[in-house]
């Protein structure tokens, strides 16, 4: 039996989801976790690859077992895990998928958001970037528009990666302004590795009037990571929302 479980997780003390061989990660305390109350011995399979310190709100894995499981029973099995789990990472719910259903390659969009704090404020030391200039957000906003009209984004992928494409399709990217806060949203089909702080960092320089419009055009034009900006730190961002076609993924006669 195949099963999706949903959880979210404060990432500052783990050096992200994939499991590492002498740092902590999500993976890993999430499969002990699972061994326990439900005797997992498989491996937990996750909808992406956060890097150290990055925060998800929403993230999905799955795993397979032997076992049936019944609603109730998988309500109490959550009620386990989070009895068990550290406080920096909670379970929502578990429930049964087709056994072909995949957390990682049936994801059809993710959301990521990136938060810069623009005024002192405790509380948000741990979530989101302290960088206080008057930034041009219309200008910020063009240039957040104009990656939807690319695919390739190589000048903002971490070099020496494993993946087959640099191609991602992006639906939506933009700023707001909240609270004292600067927000950024992109939601894409797929993402590379260190993609959104570098794209973050790039359209920072916008903002601040260091590079043009015509400049951004060229940094992605020349698929060169040395040409886009800086990649921002890790803790102002988080991934925001996962999105299925879950008549695909659910059992006939299931839902959510």
């Amino acid at each position: 039996m195949r099963y999706f479980i949903e959880l979210s997780y404060n990432g500052t003390d783990y050096h992200g989801w994939q499991m590492q061989q002498a740092d902590a990660s999500v993976q890993e305390v999430l499969h002990k976790g699972l061994k326990f109350k439900m005797g997992l011995d498989e491996k937990v399979t996750g909808c992406g690859r956060t890097d150290t310190g990055v925060h998800a709100r929403q993230f999905y894995a799955h795993f397979d077992h032997s076992q049936y499981f019944d609603c109730r029973e998988l309500k109490n099995v959550v009620h386990s895990l989070n009895c068990y789990l550290p406080r920096n990472i909670a379970v929502y719910r578990i429930f049964r998928v087709n056994d072909n259903a995949h957390a990682r390659f049936d994801a059809i969009s993710r959301t990521y958001k990136y938060y810069i704090g623009q005024v002192k404020n405790p509380f948000n030391e741990n979530f989101a970037w302290a960088y206080r200039f008057n930034f041009n957000l219309p200008l910020m906003n063009e240039g957040a528009s104009l990656l939807l009209s690319y695919s390739d984004f190589t000048s903002f992928s971490k070099l020496h990666t494993d993946v087959k494409t640099n191609n991602c399709k992006i639906f939506n990217s933009f700023w707001e302004q909240k609270a004292g806060q600067l927000i950024f949203t992109i939601e894409a089909d797929r993402f590379l590795r260190n993609m959104v702080r570098a794209i973050v960092g790039t359209l920072i320089e916008l903002g601040r009037e260091k590079i043009t419009l015509d400049d951004l055009h060229a940094i992605i034009r020349s698929k060169q990571r040395g040409n886009a900006g800086m990649s921002v730190p890790a803790k102002g961002l988080f991934l925001e929302k996962v999105e299925y076609e879950w008549d695909k993924i659910l059992p006939i006669n299931e839902s959510l």
